[in-house]
């Protein structure tokens, strides 16, 4: 297998300085042994004005029979035939065997590293990289094929200028057709050759479909280290998951989740573990042993308010927006009058814990068809949340800052406009009889405001009169005579078409206390 990188320079800017980020000398020819053969290093040419980087990987596919991989191929079934284990494409075409290759070799350029020179990885350079044969497989089930067209697909949007021409099976006889293997040169405008060489240790097998070893839950860790930055918001993100990991779904799966919660977060200007803190950390025997949470809870009480309010409106198709760990969900599959239910959150921890929670994948066929649980940002609109008759947001909108609220009003009372919503919230008066709780400080670490009654009262109003629902107003909790119920809740159910100006706007009540504060206790989410 063959690969070559090269530079651009100047005196000033001299194109050599790709040894330094590769950390190979180009006066030297190295050689590195790897588990399935040896690469070498080398420069063909090396000046200020042009350097170009070499690297040949001389695989034995004999070493590969004896290490148990069959044809090399990482399918460990019986070869078409007996020769094929020994006489195969291994040892010529760009495949996950360079990837590692890569990865042994420029350990230290692909993270980024040069003590020498720290200026460098970070400066962006213009690159070409050529590889003489890359197998190009068909995109099964992604709605193409393979060939150049499948390169492109994968390239382009990362900003390389691509040129991929398919080798023929056979040059003097072009009737035969194209073989699957194509010729590739990869070049950028600048690019970090950290970037580059991350991209390629993804996408070379991604091109082959397939890997030489076998794929461990540990590729998931290692697709998004080497996809930072750039595999989230690639439009083939679902194509490069499923076939860098073998078509493993409940790898793909989960790798995809993660994926869309750094989109999200992204989007959000936001850090993932901001965004991902709705699972509760703490084991079960510490939730066990916890006096507070032995006790009939609030939360408890608060799913029961709910389900009273979704029986009266007659729902049968419920969204839970912000579902967590999915507790809600799981009284809501206990009676059958909701027949479709929706788990919508944010955070990929969240809804893998809702999964193990419900059992989804040991419930019966037709009660795991009632439930579909799915990864998405209540401040855009959705057309999944389309259709049902209520939405429920279960102490959810105290964790959206203040200017954010008004896009999750549209996006639900607005866009999605279920028959009915049931909003739940802390009641911020009530704080004064938590006696662990500090004064003015909230509930939860993550809550960026909590409203009294008045104020959430004064919200839950203008929402109904501006996307045409009526409201009332309900306590839940035991109710104190002087600061209410420790939980408020409000039913909307929907009477007429929201008004033509309705637009979303930030509540003008005033905004709670520092939402960073962090509470010593109080009453858990």
């Amino acid at each position: 297998m063959f690969m070559s990188i090269s530079t651009t320079g100047s005196a000033e800017d001299p194109a050599t300085d790709l040894g330094f980020l590769l950390h190979k000398h180009p006066d030297k020819v190295q050689r590195f042994t790897t588990s399935h053969g040896e690469a070498h290093v080398f420069y063909p040419e090396a000046g200020d004005e042009v350097c170009t980087a070499a690297l040949l990987l001389d695989v034995d596919p004999i070493a590969l029979v004896r290490k148990g991989r069959g044809d090399g191929r990482g399918r460990g079934g019986s070869p078409d035939f007996a020769l094929a284990q020994y006489v195969n494409d291994r040892p010529y075409a760009a495949s996950s065997l360079l990837a590692v290759a890569l990865r042994t070799v420029f350990r230290s350029a692909m993270k980024g590293d040069c003590p020498a020179r720290p200026e460098l990885p970070g400066r962006a350079r213009p690159l070409r990289i050529e590889l003489p044969a890359v197998p190009a497989n068909g995109a099964n089930g992604a709605g193409g094929g393979g060939g150049p067209a499948l390169v492109v697909r994968l390239f382009e949007p990362l900003g390389w200028r691509v040129e991929a021409t398919a080798v023929p099976l056979d040059e003097s006889f072009p009737e035969w057709g194209e073989s699957r293997y194509v010729r590739i040169a990869l070049s950028s405008g600048t690019v970090r050759l950290a970037d580059a060489l991350q991209q390629l240790y993804v996408l070379l097998p991604v091109l082959d479909g397939a890997k030489h070893y076998w794929v461990a839950p540990d590729e998931v860790d290692k697709l998004l280290a080497a996809g930072q930055g750039w595999l989230a918001a690639h439009p083939e993100r679902a194509l490069i998951t499923r076939r860098y990991l073998a078509r493993r779904w409940s790898l793909t799966r989960a790798a995809m989740e993660r994926l869309e919660l750094a989109r999200l977060a992204e989007a959000d200007d936001r850090e993932v573990e901001e965004i991902d803190n709705a699972v509760d950390d703490r084991s079960e025997e510490e939730v066990r042993d916890d006096p507070e949470l032995r006790r009939p809870s609030l939360a408890e009480q608060r799913r029961t308010a709910i389900l009273a309010a979704l029986r009266e409106t007659g729902a049968a198709r419920v969204a839970d927006l912000g579902c967590g760990q999915g507790e809600l969900i799981g009284e809501l599959l206990k009676d059958a009058r909701f027949t479709g239910i929706l788990g919508v959150d944010v955070s990929a921890r969240a809804l893998r814990s809702a999964r193990r929670r419900l059992g989804l994948e040991r419930m019966p066929e037709r009660q795991a068809a009632r439930v579909t649980l799915a990864q998405g940002a209540l401040t855009y609109t959705d057309a999944r949340l389309k259709g049902f008759d209520a939405a429920v947001l279960c102490e959810v909108i105290e964790h959206l800052d203040l200017p954010r609220l008004p896009a999750l009003e549209y996006a639900v009372f607005g866009a999605a406009r279920p028959t009915a919503v049931v909003v739940t919230t802390p009641n911020a008066e009530y704080n004064v009889r938590w006696e662990s709780l500090p004064a003015g400080a909230v509930r939860h670490a993550d809550h960026r405001f909590e409203w009294s009654r008045a104020e959430f009262r004064a919200w839950a109003g203008k929402v109904a009169a501006a996307y045409g629902y009526t409201v009332e107003l309900r306590p839940v909790g035991p109710e104190d005579e002087e600061v209410g119920a420790p939980t408020q809740l409000a039913l909307f159910t929907a009477t007429t078409a929201p008004t033509a100006t309705a637009t979303p706007t930030t509540p003008t009540t005033t905004p709670a206390p520092d939402p960073t504060a962090t509470p010593e206790g109080g009453e858990p989410r």
